[in-house]
């Protein structure tokens, strides 16, 4: 064990055998990382460690199949789930009324804010909107902690102090996705799932307290790509609530479906997690960027410029109207995206047009049939609750959707559009600079009056690798191959040396950034996730 902050004689930190903890310990993380907790993480990593490395391989077979041309369809073996009749089990009253839910990373003061935004639900990040460095991992589990117990505060600069008001929001935890590791915990000698880290440590020391408080302990789960990933996250749940003496059906489960393969089983998906399900939501960003990911091989699913995909293109539209319908018919909540402007207060009128853009956004998954939707803004929270407002009650679960009719073709229905400078700078500019905010511990960062977290920088990276793969041609006929890339990241890095300020750019990693960012659009293989390998730096 590394321990930086502690001296042997004043340790009072006792580790379970098999188990070493990486990272710096002082005291406020050893009350989090207690012996107990340790070991109940660690059981779950040995029970689970050989399915969870079996999904991930079948990922990598499924992909070879896309690649040698193989497409994906709605699965012949399931079409008994998927013709059925049957409902998912019900949701506790705080889960009842989701209309409008706010995200973020777990920094004690968004955790505050965000808890007292007036929304109904906060989603405390440890995926996308998250970096994943050592403190900002266990820090937020214990900010989270403390927010439960209403024994959380924060104190500004100005001496300014926040504080939980008297009824904040309902509490819903993203853990990591199932290909992320805690390289900083090491069972039996090797890197313990972080998705497992994540959701251990949570529900050990929360389980039983948000119980006694009425509410209960309750998750997002991102990146799944198919439904035996999901029946391992219920297997992983079912485990939990027997280890800690909590009646089978207590968890209660969102998935995102944020990649082009789950679209084709939320059925099942739901099917294997019936006991705790709450709802599917449309993960927007991630599954643009699993649309470019899955079929990168193939230039007829070459996408245009990120800013012209839109949830109106085709695909995107029949992704969302599946959603709403697959759900409804289970009793399970719809919830809509995320729409990525944020309020502009340097300019009035800029800030009236993104404003607008959430409202369309907003009203249009309002009138579809979802039930709540996504704001990364506490200044979005009553505008998105304004156009929520056409609902008649809590949710719109009766709102069956018997109009749509969505087949695989209409998801797999590439949108029209071109490719130019303005856009590929973009994609670099953002990239780059996604990329050095998360190396510095920041994982959810504004850029361009944008909030960009994970999942938008992967589709930029993405997409310009897309380019360069497949020999795309901008709109005034210029080639985007290798040395056309490197010459724009070498000016937009000087851009951004430009607006950040020499001090600020020598002082952050901003040259590794575009190092990293380079590496992964010139790579002979697109590269599964950006975060995979920028972790290394971390």
């Amino acid at each position: 064990m590394t321990n930086t902050a502690l001296p042997a004689s004043e340790n009072p930190f006792e580790i379970p055998n098999g188990i070493e903890i990486l990272g710096p310990v002082d005291v406020s993380i050893a009350s989090i990382l207690t012996p107990e907790a340790l070991a109940f993480v660690a059981a779950l990593e040995r029970r689970f460690r050989a399915t969870r490395r079996d999904l991930l391989e079948c990922r990598r077979s499924i992909q070879h199949s896309i690649d040698e041309g193989a497409l994906p369809d709605f699965l012949p073996e399931t079409r008994v789930v998927r013709e059925a009749d049957w409902r998912v089990a019900p949701v506790p009253a705080d889960l009842l009324d989701r209309r409008v839910e706010i995200t973020g990373p777990v920094d004690r003061k968004m955790i505050i804010n965000a808890l007292n935004s007036g929304a109904d639900v906060f989603m405390a990040d440890f995926e996308d909107s998250l970096s994943p460095t050592w403190s900002n991992v266990v820090g937020g589990q214990i900010h989270l902690r403390d927010a439960i117990r209403r024994e959380i505060d924060w104190e500004n600069a100005d001496g300014r102090v926040y504080r939980l008001n008297d009824d904040p929001a309902t509490l819903v935890v993203r853990p990591r996705g199932w290909h992320l590791d805690e390289k900083h915990v090491l069972v039996d000698g090797e890197p313990m799932s972080g998705s497992l880290f994540d959701f251990g440590l949570y529900f050990f020391h929360n389980a039983h307290e948000l119980l006694e408080r009425g509410t209960g302990p309750y998750f997002y789960l991102a990146k799944l790509e198919n439904h035996r990933e999901a029946r391992l996250w219920n297997e992983v749940f079912d485990y939990a609530q027997s280890e800690l003496g909590i009646p089978r059906g207590t968890i209660k489960a969102t998935v995102l479906i944020e990649t082009i393969l789950a679209a084709f089983e939320m059925d099942e998906i739901l099917w294997e997690l019936r006991e705790h399900a709450a709802g599917l939501n449309c993960g927007r960003w991630d599954y643009i960027f699993s649309f470019i990911k899955k079929f990168r091989n193939r230039p007829s699913f070459v996408l245009p410029d990120r800013a012209s995909v839109g949830m109106t293109r085709h695909f995107l539209r029949s992704y969302s109207e599946l959603l709403v319908q697959t759900c409804h018919r289970r009793g399970a909540h719809a919830m809509g995206g995320m729409a990525a402007q944020i309020p502009i207060k340097r300019d009035p009128e800029l800030n009236e047009r993104a404003i607008a853009k959430v409202r369309e956004d907003k009203r249009r998954e309002a009138h579809a049939g979802h039930d709540g939707t996504w704001v990364a803004h506490p200044g979005l929270v009553a505008i998105a609750r304004e156009e929520f407002e056409i609902l008649e009650g809590p949710n719109q679960l009766d709102n069956a959707r018997d109009d749509v009719w969505v087949t695989a073709r209409d998801l797999l229905e590439v949108p029209e559009g071109q490719a130019t400078e303005a856009g590929l700078r973009q994609n670099v500019n953002v990239g780059i600079r996604y990329l050095e905010a998360w190396l510095e511990g920041q994982g959810c960062v504004p850029l361009y009056d944008l909030m960009e977290d994970a999942a938008t920088a992967e589709i930029s990276r993405a997409q310009v690798w897309q380019q360069i793969r497949h020999g795309i041609r901008l709109v005034d006929g210029r080639l985007v191959d290798v040395p056309l890339v490197r010459r724009i990241i070498n000016e937009e890095l000087m851009a951004i040396r430009d607006v950040v300020g020499d001090s600020t750019y020598w002082s952050g990693r901003y040259r590794l950034a575009a190092d990293l960012f380079q590496h992964l659009v010139t790579s002979d293989q697109l590269e599964d996730f950006l975060t995979l390998v920028a972790y290394e730096h971390l």
